[in-house]
């Protein structure tokens, strides 16, 4: 799995980004992506689909507890669509769910419907999965896409995988066939450290939206976060000599295969993120 880097969208196109709980969220690291921007965006819920359409409740059953005013209810396995504004004045639609039973085509359908009827012409699926990748290095994240136009003007990676796939994958695709813009994104969570939260994955995935929208993206406590989680593994493989030897492993291999990305394209993308984060403009 390698990473990429590219071009962003353009600044006036409405964006909808999507994530699942699921088999498509290793370390809750899209989910979690989603949920920040959510509240450094400052988005409002405006939909929400039945979810009696296209839960079994017995998979992903209702919770029960009290709501924001004390009073005790039932939270069922719904998908919310929020619409947030950056400070740049894009607007994003935040779509956040629990991956569906069944009716994947029709809940799709119902997804890219209110997609279209707010305006939405570049749909971005986020997913995690695990992977034999390092701890201590940066998190990859793939981003990729069947439109070739697309891969040319944001430096995207053809998607090559064959297998089941989730979601992501069909809404992914589902977006193509009606025209839209359409691209995925996939950070790599370490197989062994998988039990979520995984912040240093929901960091990377951040910063690679960051890039795409043009959008600099305040990250709060994220960075702290990612950090006293890699100490805490760092301990972890320190106490347990196998795990330590295993991550070398990995390292060095993550290593080899990095060597030719040191490039001088690399360093001017990582200069120019440097620089769009200083903008007092931005709210970043």
């Amino acid at each position: 799995m390698s990473e990429t880097t590219g071009g962003e969208l353009p600044a006036d196109e409405t964006v909808l980004l999507a994530a699942f709980e699921g088999w498509n969220d290793a370390g809750s690291a899209a989910t979690h992506a989603l949920e920040h921007l959510h509240d450094a965006w400052g988005a409002d819920q405006v939909d929400e689909l039945d979810p009696e359409e296209y839960h079994d409740f017995q998979v992903n059953r209702p919770q029960v507890g009290p709501g924001p005013d004390g009073t005790r209810g039932i939270t069922w396995p719904t998908t919310a669509i929020a619409v947030a504004t950056t400070p740049r004045g894009r607007t994003v639609v935040l779509v956040h769910g629990i991956e569906p039973s069944m009716r994947w085509r029709h809940y799709c359908d119902e997804v890219l419907g209110i997609a279209a009827s707010l305006g939405v012409r570049t749909v971005v699926t986020i997913g995690a999965l695990l992977a034999d990748v390092p701890h201590t290095r940066p998190i990859p994240v793939t981003s990729t896409s069947e439109d070739a136009d697309l891969r040319g003007l944001l430096g995207l990676e053809p998607n090559t995988y064959e297998g089941p796939t989730g979601i992501v994958g069909v809404l992914q695709h589902e977006a193509a066939n009606r025209g839209m813009n359409a691209l995925s994104l996939w950070a790599a969570v370490p197989h062994y450290v998988a039990h979520p939260p995984s912040p240093k994955a929901t960091l990377a995935v951040l910063r690679r939206l960051e890039e795409l929208l043009g959008e600099p993206v305040p990250f709060g406590e994220l960075p702290d976060e990612a950090a006293a989680w890699q100490a805490g593994v760092d301990e972890l493989a320190g106490e347990d000599g196998e795990i330590g030897d295993y991550v070398r492993q990995l390292e060095e291999a993550k290593d080899t295969a990095d060597l030719p990305e040191a490039s001088g394209e690399a360093i001017a993308q990582e200069f120019e993120r440097y620089l769009r984060r200083r903008d007092p403009g931005t709210g970043g």
